[in-house]
């Protein structure tokens, strides 16, 4: 993050300022190698075009959205109630996250135990800055004539019905978009979901995320897009377990506005 111009909110507060918006990282955008590549893109774009940003730093802790799937609703609570006397204590008013579920978590169980926030997840920033001509998909890399198929993550497809924000991001780019059978609210979990990220996958004739990517491989796509750390991960290991990784890429929508925007 060092060419990054990135704030602590403590570092903000220190001067008497406040962002615009405060940006959740989440535990895979602060330590999953391939995750941190979207973190510094979601930066990217953030400076690009001038939102004031700033982020929790060391005072981020796990939103407890896997120990509540899990079924530990005690840890959960203690870790919602840290996260939201920090939250509240900043005055925090937004928030975008790069993970769908970090924002489910702050968007929808949050506000119960007192963490009342205008939550938004990056796809659905990305949109809004491609709506006010922020983003143009121009300067930078050109996707024109690739195929790209998109992957619904569950937690803010089905669970949120964020359908159209993903895609807004992926027609402005001049390439050819394909949807796999099986999308929108119709959509097939990665495997991942529901805390089984961390967990060994159960017997059976296949594993969730080889069948989510043999859906992609019918449509021969250049690149699998998607808007989830954890279905990054997961999209990944289907793509590595046919050696295909020099064929496709998996990316993230906030990688593709990056270098579409030459950022």
């Amino acid at each position: 993050m060092d060419e990054l111009t990135v704030s602590t909110m403590a570092e903000m507060a220190a001067k008497g300022e406040s962002p615009e918006i405060l940006f959740w990282v989440g535990c895979a955008g602060s330590f999953d190698e391939r995750a941190q590549k979207i973190t510094r893109d979601i930066c990217k774009i953030l400076n690009h075009v001038g939102i004031k940003f700033a982020v929790l730093g060391t005072e981020e802790a796990c939103t407890g959205d896997p120990a509540k799937r899990a079924g530990n609703e005690f840890l959960f609570q203690m870790q919602a109630m840290s996260n939201i006397q920090v939250l509240n204590g900043y005055e925090i008013k937004k928030i975008v996250t790069g993970c769908p579920h970090c924002f489910n978590t702050i968007k929808n169980e949050y506000p119960g135990l007192g963490g009342n926030y205008e939550v938004i997840h990056h796809t659905q920033l990305i949109q809004q800055l491609i709506d006010e001509g922020k983003l143009k998909a121009e300067g930078g890399e050109s996707f024109k004539g690739k195929k790209i198929t998109f992957h619904d993550p569950c937690y803010l497809g089905r669970a949120n019905a964020v359908y159209e924000a993903p895609r807004k991001a992926l027609e402005i780019l001049d390439a050819q978009l394909h949807e796999m059978k099986r999308c929108k609210s119709n959509g097939l979990c990665c495997g991942a979901g529901g805390a089984q990220m961390f967990k060994e996958p159960e017997k059976g004739i296949k594993d969730i995320n080889i069948e989510r990517i043999d859906e992609a491989l019918d449509l021969s796509p250049n690149i699998v897009a998607s808007a989830c750390p954890f279905c990054m991960t997961m999209l990944n290991d289907g793509v590595k377990n046919y050696n295909k990784e020099q064929e496709i890429k998996v990316l993230d929508i906030a990688e593709i506005t990056a270098r579409a925007n030459g950022l």
